[in-house]
């Protein structure tokens, strides 16, 4: 085994979700002063890379996902300037800062569109997918994740255009060499700001097959095979590289869903000159039941995720890819409500999780609040949920649930905005987040989970990050050990060792709220032990051969 060094390999990466993050003049909407005030708090954690969702000028129907303009800033955060006083602050921490790519699509609002638009002979017509329709249907039947039909009608031209996502989100058609020319120039702008890298939004979505054919028909996204990992998405991406990306010692990430191992490697395969790794979906759709995202919530068993994981380790070492490491995002609920327990033992099992996310092969990503334990937020009505996706499928959840409480339980499960309530700073109105209205709901638990009573204690979730963090600074092991799971089978212990040359660790995790007993393996041999992180008081001259596991227990052991 010969793994490459890289710096973004031995990074741990922070994401910002500026809305949600600090308000500094009290709209209630987090702005980018606001991450400028919480810099030192950033350093104090000890990542080393921020990765910031968009803050570039738009409508705003998908929180920014929806761009009208690629080279400003949205009004709601601040200014250019505002932006160049961050990217200074944090690089004077020595922390490295990558921006949100979002060029599968833009906002209706982007002057791109408003030209192509405006009528069938614009220059413009061919930046994105126009089609008539079909005897008074759409021109095929690809669904949109927002809505039923991803294409919506423009009664001025008499013509469909296509969207993946919200209508306010038209596709960019990849075929035309001027639109990538123009996002080419747009990334290379970033780049010579001295931003040092981009978290790519639904990448591997730019290339659509020719004649745009229908697609199956099931629970998902109608056409989510035929739109997904496209024909020419690799060329599309190899292209970037060789203009953009190869120019500049920086980290890229591609947001991939819908790709296996073997899939995922070809975009991030060290001898493919495309991406560094990117973030694929296994582990967090393993409650995903046969009716898709908001159908029936699917029971899951410890051997899944370690079938999910594990194959993700051995394989992308075995294609020399690198894996990116998490459990939520601002995507996805939060990861304590999820995987562990956010009630007796949220503590406890936030710091099994970090201890998770922090000692696989790959690169951990923290999401705001996750390094305070924050947890899902308890939704009472659909009126407190802002997220275009839960409230465009409510109707549905409602009819598949059976009725609008059902339909509640399934939103407090899944819905996005778990991850977008705000940032819980202290035990002050709004969480300390802003002094006016906050734009979503604040969790009403912030009195008792916030930052400020975290950094007071010794033992809280936050201190139990730093330490991982920095063992991963000491450790190169850490980083590039090889992954082995051991006791495969085992319903409630998920445990593996991590090997690099004659070193080797041992990580022990009960992601249960029971007592399940460890034996190691007789294979594991060792002459001495080292606990180096856990989340309960160990003996450390306990044998490790044979021991009880408390409720959530993490134990991480560097072997000689």
């Amino acid at each position: 085994m010969n793994v490459s060094k890289e710096w973004w390999k031995e990074a741990v990466v922070y994401q910002i979700y500026t809305r949600s993050f600090n308000d500094t003049n009290g709209d209630g909407i987090g702005d980018l002063q606001g991450i400028i005030e919480k810099a030192d708090y950033l350093n104090k954690l000890g990542i080393d890379v921020v990765w910031l969702n968009p803050v570039y000028q738009s409508p705003n129907d998908d929180n920014g996902y929806d761009i009208s303009d690629y080279q400003d800033i949205m009004d709601d955060f601040g200014t250019l300037e505002d932006w160049e006083e961050l990217l200074e602050a944090l690089h004077q921490r020595g922390i490295k800062l990558i921006m949100d790519l979002v060029v599968n699509h833009t906002s209706d609002e982007h002057e791109w569109f408003l030209k192509s638009k405006s009528s069938k002979d614009s220059d413009y017509r061919d930046y994105y997918y126009w089609r008539p329709g079909q005897d008074g249907n759409p021109p095929n039947n690809w669904g949109s994740f927002f809505d039923d039909t991803a294409w919506d009608y423009d009664e001025a031209t008499e013509e469909y255009y296509l969207h993946l996502f919200s209508k306010k989100q038209p596709d960019l058609n990849w075929r035309n060499p001027e639109v990538r020319e123009e996002v080419y120039e747009m990334m290379t702008w970033w780049l010579d700001k001295g931003i040092d890298g981009f978290r790519m939004d639904v990448i591997n979505m730019i290339s659509k097959p020719d004649g745009l054919p229908d697609g199956e028909e099931g629970p998902g996204v109608n056409g989510f095979d035929q739109f997904v990992n496209g024909p020419r998405v690799h060329e599309y991406l190899k292209e970037m590289n060789q203009e953009v990306l190869s120019n500049y010692d920086i980290m890229t990430v591609g947001e991939t869903p819908g790709v296996s191992p073997k899939e995922g490697a070809k975009y991030v395969g060290e001898d493919r000159d495309e991406l560094n790794m990117v973030f694929q979906f296994e582990h967090v759709d393993i409650d995903v039941g046969p009716d898709g995202k908001w159908g029936k919530i699917d029971e899951w068993q410890l051997t899944d995720l370690k079938e999910i994981m594990s194959k993700w380790q051995y394989e992308m070492e075995e294609r020399d890819g690198w894996n990116s490491l998490y459990l939520n995002n601002h995507d996805q609920p939060r990861m304590v409500s999820r995987f562990g327990d956010d009630e007796e033992y949220r503590r406890e099992s936030a710091k099994m999780l970090a201890t998770f996310l922090h000692t696989l092969q790959g690169t951990p990503y923290i999401y705001q609040g996750e390094e305070i334990g924050m947890t899902n937020c308890p939704f009472q009505d659909i009126e407190e949920v802002d997220d275009i996706e839960t409230v465009n499928n409510f109707e549905d959840i409602k009819e598949s649930a059976g009725g609008y409480e059902e339909a509640m339980e399934v939103v407090r499960y899944r819905s996005r905005d778990h991850a977008r309530t705000p940032m819980q700073w202290n035990d002050s109105q709004n969480a300390g987040f802003t002094t006016g209205e906050p734009w979503l709901k604040v969790n009403p638990n912030y009195t008792e989970i916030n930052v400020e009573s975290a950094l007071e204690d010794e033992e809280s979730v936050f201190h139990y990050y730093q330490q991982l963090i920095e063992l991963r600074d000491q450790y190169p092991i850490l980083v590039y050990g090889q992954y082995e799971l051991i006791l495969d089978d085992d319903q409630e212990i998920y445990a593996y060792t991590r090997t690099l040359e004659d070193e080797q660790l041992l990580v022990i995790l009960n992601f249960f709220d029971g007592e399940p007993e460890f034996d190691l393996p007789s294979e594991i041999e060792f002459e001495e032990k080292e606990l180096l992180i856990s989340n309960y008081d160990v003996d450390e001259a306990e044998s490790i051969e044979h021991f009880l596991l408390q409720p959530y227990e993490a134990r991480v052991y560097k072997l000689k």
